[in-house]
């Protein structure tokens, strides 16, 4: 394998998002050097919905949270590219009379941060829960996870979402109670809009799509497949635009991929372990993700609860384990470096807290910095860039 990792472009991640509840500012001493962060929850406790909240760039503390908007379990986020929308699933199994979830689009207040919603639309499948935009900002996709499929959106002019523009069925099953059908668990776009990789965890494959028209086509290869009982769940390229990885739920690893960008197909590298040697209890994992200067990549470990540390050699392209750091809480679902790389953030579904790490910079070990935000039912961290 040939790819090099020369020349880190300390590229700012695509955004992410973070799922919280609960409006409670806490941390007195903040800096004026603060950045505006969205958190996506499940609503059922306390939360109701989008929350915003500020990390202090300089002392890392967490601070003015605030609700945004209030929507019905609104799992994970996605930033318009140019456009001041924000747009976010419903991950419900009931939509406008039918077997469904929603995807929203909502508009931000450049001021307060407050979102105010200008679109639904049905997703025609169960548990939407994950959404994205392309790179140019003309359509939105959505993986339905209880459906087993995918959609697209064209954006108006407004941000808002038009008329579903295409869908896909998955089909298919694997080795795991969980894998007897399709659940679609991601869908996102490669760096320069070409193709789109929508992770299957019941199928155990990278599905790998084109548009045409408005409409999601098969690309020539379809699919990247993964070792029986893999589960892939989120997807996420590096810097460089030549790697990519995948987070495997059930099998507790990431597998490392190289990236033809003209033909879109997958060729795998190598998959590792997120877990400690001997680690024998339940675990899950949930989210990967690559640091911006693209040194290192971290995955989410729900059971073991911690924060997995690869180093990415810049000669092989291969992930060398750096170490394990304990989350903050329970089941960290999903969790954001923020754009300067200095900061991470991790929220966590079953203990109902955000809690913030710094980022050691030669090791890429994570270091709790001692703040935290409890909030109800975190599952998703999207940083402004603005």
């Amino acid at each position: 394998m040939t790819t090099l990792l020369a020349d880190y472009s300390f590229a700012i991640l695509a955004p992410v998002i973070a799922c919280l509840a609960l409006s409670i500012p806490v941390n007195d001493a903040v800096g004026d050097d603060s950045m505006t962060f969205y958190l996506g929850t499940y609503t059922r406790g306390d939360s109701q919905g989008i929350y915003q909240a500020q990390l202090d760039t300089a002392s890392g503390k967490l601070h003015s949270l605030d609700l945004a908007a209030e929507l019905e379990n609104p799992s994970f986020l996605a930033l318009h590219p140019s456009k001041p929308i924000v747009y976010a699933v419903s991950e419900v199994n009931q939509f406008g009379g039918e077997s469904a979830g929603a995807v929203s689009a909502l508009r931000r207040d450049p001021a307060s941060g407050r979102l105010t919603l200008l679109a639904q639309q049905t997703t025609k499948g169960a548990h939407p829960c994950h959404v994205s935009v392309t790179p140019c900002g003309r359509f939105v996709m959505v993986a339905n996870y209880s459906g087993g499929s995918v959609a697209c959106y064209p954006v108006k002019e407004d941000g808002s979402l038009g008329s579903m523009s295409g869908f896909v069925q998955h089909e298919g099953s694997s080795v795991s109670p969980r894998q007897k059908g399709p659940h679609a668990h991601s869908i996102n776009p490669d760096p320069a809009g070409r193709f789109f990789y929508a992770a299957d965890l019941g199928i155990d494959k990278i599905l790998i799509y084109r548009l045409d028209g408005g409409k999601l086509v098969a690309n020539q290869p379809a699919f990247a497949a993964l070792a029986p009982g893999s589960g892939p769940r989120h997807f996420t390229f590096h810097p460089n635009k030549r790697l990519a990885y995948a987070i495997n739920e059930l099998a507790s690893t990431i597998t490392a991929f190289e990236h033809n960008a003209e033909t879109g197909a997958l060729t795998e590298i190598q998959t590792v372990s997120t877990l400690p040697e001997g680690f024998d209890g339940q675990n899950t994992t949930a989210e990967v993700r690559v640091h911006p200067s693209g040194k290192f990549l971290y995955g989410s470990n729900r059971g073991h609860d911690s924060i997995a540390a690869f180093r990415i050699d810049s000669k092989t392209a291969k992930l060398t384990p750096v170490g394990h750091t304990p989350s903050g809480g329970k089941s960290p679902r999903n969790f954001a470096p923020d754009p300067s790389g200095r900061f991470v953030l991790a929220a966590h579904q079953n203990s109902d807290n955000v809690v913030a790490f710094r980022v050691d910079r030669e090791s890429g070990l994570l270091e709790a910095t001692g703040s935290e935000l409890k909030v109800g039912s975190p599952v998703c961290v999207i940083f402004l860039l603005d």
